[in-house]
């Protein structure tokens, strides 16, 4: 229980690039609502999750993405703390009962970055590079390019994914660029890849804050927060995600790009292998985004047959 009713304790995991986006989401809180600027009405409490203990396996193995924020959510409806931060792409679809999306911030730089050991995009690896990679979005898009590559999991923060990667491991990884961007080291990324060369996970780049359904109070200090074009793009891709039935089990890209009352959104369905892949794009009004998201969806679930994608 929250030991203050005026103070709001913000709830995060441990890593680096998780605290910095913490410490924006308090910045924000600080700079939008006067009552939150005083000494210790803002306080952050970092949890361990599974999903950064557990790193000898892939997620899809150990339970999904959501080991990231099962402990933050328990944390929440616990009433231990008032609000969590996270990355939108690690949020799974389906949020647990009482639980809302209180603001989603300005999207940071959705691509993918290539980081090569010793050559600087990933035409330059030679046959048979060995590549780490955690995600298999991003290794069922690579193996259908580059079928000769030997891909392996590298998981663990981004620093640590950069030791192992110095140390000889691997002769390359790839990380969200944006993550590179908040952590100020963009200038590791040895190429960022177009989507079209390398389409996103849905949320890429996007922080969103969750807080309890019925915590009016909390809703409105974080409303203000909210960038309605990111929320439209990010529901957009979530909606696509949903009727996939989307986790880290399958291969599943988007993007959706809002210009005006406009959006457009690409997503992609594939086999782990990189053997098969499934491609789908829509566009239309803002204000259908999340009915354009589902459609797309529900057309790449269609198209790919029961058989395409791998039982849970």
């Amino acid at each position: 229980m929250t030991t203050d009713l005026n103070s709001i304790v913000i709830g995060t995991r441990e890593s680096p690039l998780a605290m910095v986006q913490t410490e924006t989401v308090a910045a924000l809180l600080k700079n939008t609502h006067e009552a939150l600027a005083q000494d210790g009405m803002l306080k952050i409490d970092a949890v361990k999750t599974t999903g950064d203990i557990v790193l000898d396996r892939a997620l899809s193995e150990i339970g999904g993405k959501g080991l990231f924020t099962k402990e933050l959510d328990r944390a929440l409806m616990d009433r231990r703390i008032d609000i969590a931060v996270h990355s939108m792409k690690d949020l799974e679809t389906w949020l647990p009962d009482g639980m809302a999306i209180g603001c989603i911030l300005p999207r940071e730089d959705p691509r993918d970055a290539f980081i090569g050991a010793s050559v600087k995009t990933m035409d330059e690896l030679p046959t048979g590079a060995r590549v780490g990679t955690a995600s298999l979005r991003r290794q069922a898009q690579l193996l259908a390019m580059r079928p000769d590559l030997d891909v392996d999991i590298i998981r663990g923060n981004v620093q640590t994914r950069l030791k192992k990667l110095a140390a000889g491991e691997f002769d390359a990884t790839f990380l969200a660029y944006a993550g590179l961007i908040r952590l100020g080291m963009e200038d590791v990324a040895t190429q960022v890849l177009a989507p079209e060369t390398l389409l996103p996970a849905c949320a890429q780049g996007a922080v969103g804050v969750t807080c309890r359904a019925d915590d009016t109070r909390t809703l409105e200090f974080l409303k203000p927060l909210d960038h309605e074009p990111t929320r439209i793009a990010v529901m957009c891709e979530r909606a696509m995600l949903d009727a996939l039935d989307g986790s880290c089990r399958t291969p599943i890209a988007g993007l959706a790009e809002v210009s005006g009352d406009e959006i457009h959104l690409r997503g992609l369905v594939a086999k782990i292998d990189g053997t098969e892949i499934l491609r789908g794009e829509q566009s239309g009004r803002t204000q259908d985004a999340e009915e354009i998201g589902r459609q797309t969806g529900e057309e790449l679930k269609s198209r790919a047959g029961p058989d395409f994608f791998p039982k849970h």
